[in-house]
């Protein structure tokens, strides 16, 4: 893993970069682009896997990437396929609800040379669920695990997004993870309890680690706050109120908040990083979008 003596370590983010027609605009989006960017904000170095289309949505895409300095080397076009894309609907509340297109760019992931070799160089490597809705995913993504040295972070961020749901498989992926990352809900379904009820997220984290072998669990719990089983001790941080434009991203930048401290300030203490998580997702919370600049 790196160390605070690194000046810039490097994440590998693997899954699906796609569009987000919310009500009022596109936004650019996915779970690893939006984690890579605010890793990226956070001063890691960035090698997104991916796919789009060969067409103005794909390029989109890329233009922003570069301009946020990520490595695009491997986010391959698909020249038969188009730049996924998903309607975002959102509640009063701004929580969203999502229709995921299928058969797109991002549904056949081929990982190059550049790519393996960014693998081998990482401190980390973070990959979602959604996209191993195919079975090349799930491929690619082990040839990259493979490449990882040993001692690197593998970062598992689920993200249930219905009809996209296989409970075995995401029990065999959190057998692979040295941290995993989950709403309450998620939570809940994962550990075979499903009753995401307040106060239950450190019983269902315990569950995920008895069964997973994994001794790095975080769960969210929206206005609630966020806790993290580390090495058999739960920690727990509780929301402050802020006012809510959408929820779109905020998990997303709470967990490449706590990849960045893990990697750049080993040291820190895990309530301290926590904390400092649940800040950033906060803050994204308040903007429209994923990825809001930076001040």
């Amino acid at each position: 893993m790196s160390t605070s003596n690194d000046p810039q370590p490097l994440v590998v983010c693997f899954g699906e970069i796609l569009w987000d027609f919310l009500p009022d605009g596109l936004f650019p989006g996915g779970a690893p682009f939006n984690v890579g960017y605010h890793l990226s904000r956070h001063g890691c170095s960035v090698h997104l896997v991916s796919a789009v289309g060969a067409d103005a949505l794909g390029e989109e895409l890329r233009r922003r990437l570069v301009a946020w300095g990520i490595d695009t080397s491997g986010v391959r076009r698909q020249p038969h396929k188009p730049t996924g894309y998903v309607r975002t609907q959102l509640s009063a509340e701004g929580v969203p609800a999502y229709d995921i297109a299928r058969n797109v760019a991002w549904d056949g992931i081929e990982p190059a040379g550049r790519s393996l070799t960014a693998a081998r160089k990482a401190g980390a490597l973070v990959f979602g669920s959604l996209a191993q809705r195919t079975s090349a995913n799930q491929q690619a993504l082990e040839t990259l695990l493979a490449e990882l040295p040993e001692n690197s972070l593998r970062v598992f961020d689920v993200n249930l997004r219905p009809p996209h749901i296989d409970r075995p498989l995401l029990r065999r992926l959190a057998r692979r993870a040295t941290l995993l990352k989950l709403n309450a809900a998620e939570a809940a379904y994962l550990a075979g309890t499903d009753d995401p009820q307040p106060d239950r997220e450190e019983r269902d984290a315990r569950i995920l680690a008895e069964r997973s072998g994994c001794t790095s669990i975080v769960v969210t719990s929206g206005a609630r706050g966020a806790g993290w089983l580390r090495d058999s001790t739960w920690y727990w941080e509780p929301s402050r109120r802020v006012k809510v434009a959408d929820t779109v991203g905020a998990g997303d930048a709470f967990l490449a908040t706590l990849v960045a401290g893990l990697l750049l300030t080993p040291e820190a203490s895990p309530a301290k990083l926590l904390a400092t998580a649940c800040r950033r997702g906060e803050w994204v919370a308040r903007h429209r979008g994923a990825t809001p600049a930076y001040g």
